[in-house]
């Protein structure tokens, strides 16, 4: 029920008059009528007595009126929550799954000191490809991707940021002895692979290329769309993975995943903070750069 109904039974009570709630309201005397009519066909009961001299409320108006006033005081109290937010400017920022799992939190935790109460933020995780596209086409405001060389970001506004580590890992039960690898031994295993656009299988491609393999020299290949599901199936010793070390630090640190290399392969990928060229100046997008930056920095 709409509660301009709510609002005209309470004026009807509180004026004691169908004239002069039609005044407050701005509407006409049948208006009014109507409304109340319509109440109390809706909860098939009466809901004003009008036999006195003056209108008063039935005892099933009373439960009504008790609930209105409710009602209204909640709506009321919406409406001042939603102008705050209509008043507060919004930041959407998009970032690839490495940068999202091992940095993005920092980051948030130093932006929301300063702009906690100025700032309405939406964060998503996409391949670089999507993440540029969605910052092109205004879908993003800010976007922070590890990316291949030949990812063309020169549409946008960039920055560039420490290079990402990758490295070839593997659970210890898999069994691989040793740091190095050659390609042969590589390719015997079983690949957990990302999916297709993500710049870790990008880098992995190209590296493959340079001897004339590909993805499908490998003994088998295992997608997963999750990297933590990725690396979860590297830990119960399904297969190989080629992933940011970033995201496995402590799992190198403490055994539970061995670290492995092969001769030839690149390791590193680029990564970019990049924005549109049309909020070049805009203060949000500049402090949430700063907490990227400070991070990195701290790092």
């Amino acid at each position: 029920m709409e509660t301009r109904y709510l609002k005209t039974l309470l004026a009807v009570l509180e004026s004691g008059s169908f004239s002069r709630t039609a005044g407050e309201l701005n509407i006409t005397q049948s208006a009014v009528s109507q409304r109340i009519r319509f109440m109390e066909e809706q909860y098939g009961m009466s809901l004003i007595d009008r036999s006195g001299a003056v209108i008063v409320a039935t005892e099933a108006g009373s439960a009504v009126v008790k609930k209105a006033r409710q009602i209204l005081a909640l709506e009321m109290e919406l409406d001042e929550e939603l102008k705050g937010l209509r008043n507060k400017s919004r930041l959407s920022i998009c970032c690839t799954p490495t940068f999202g799992i091992v940095y993005l939190p920092l980051v948030l935790s130093r932006f929301f000191l300063a702009n906690s109460d100025e700032v309405n933020l939406k964060s998503s995780l996409n391949t670089p490809q999507k993440a540029l596209k969605g910052v092109v086409g205004n879908e993003f405001d800010v976007a922070v991707v590890e990316h291949c060389d030949k990812l063309d970001i020169s549409d946008v506004i960039s920055e560039s940021l420490p290079p990402d580590e990758l490295a070839i890992i593997s659970a210890p039960s898999l069994g691989l002895s040793g740091r190095n690898l050659s390609l042969a031994e590589l390719l015997e295993q079983r690949l957990i692979a990302r999916r297709d656009g993500c710049s870790s299988r990008c880098l992995l491609e190209e590296n493959l290329s340079k001897f004339g393999k590909n993805l499908d020299d490998f003994r088998g290949v295992v997608v997963h769309d999750d990297l933590y599901l990725s690396i979860q199936t590297t830990l119960a010793g399904q297969g190989v993975a080629f992933v940011s070390k970033s995201l496995v630090r402590e799992h190198l640190a403490k055994g539970t995943l061995v670290e492995h290399t092969v001769e030839g392969f690149t390791c590193f990928r680029s990564r970019s903070v990049i924005h549109n060229r049309r909020r070049r100046e805009d203060n949000f997008i500049q402090d949430f750069m700063e907490c990227v930056h400070d991070v990195f920095e701290k790092r």
